[in-house]
């Protein structure tokens, strides 16, 4: 897979980063030597292999699953930048 000059602008804006005309071919070359090294992985064999949470063996810290009592949506939204009743509010980032 390979993305092309007008993908580079699509994903650019999707991101909210501002990407200068003359930056396009660079990030176009970047973004696709990252998605052909994601090609490259995809053929190494891991069968057998088990998942890891860290590069060093150690046991997951774990917590009770149980129900606690929370300290009320108007605590929650306390100390957000913007919200509306008891609700976040935030922009609205996909057309």
């Amino acid at each position: 897979m390979s993305v092309d000059q007008a993908t580079v602008r699509r994903i650019a804006h999707l991101a909210r980063i501002a990407v200068k005309d003359e930056d396009v071919p660079h990030l176009q070359q970047e973004l696709n030597a990252i998605l052909a090294f994601v090609e490259e992985l995809g053929a190494v064999d891991v069968d057998g292999v088990e998942p890891m949470t860290s590069v060093i063996p150690m046991k997951m810290k774990l917590r009770p699953d149980a129900v606690t009592d929370h300290a009320g949506a108007d605590v929650i939204v306390a100390n957000a930048p913007a919200r509306e009743d008891n609700f976040f509010t935030v922009p609205k980032v996909v057309e």
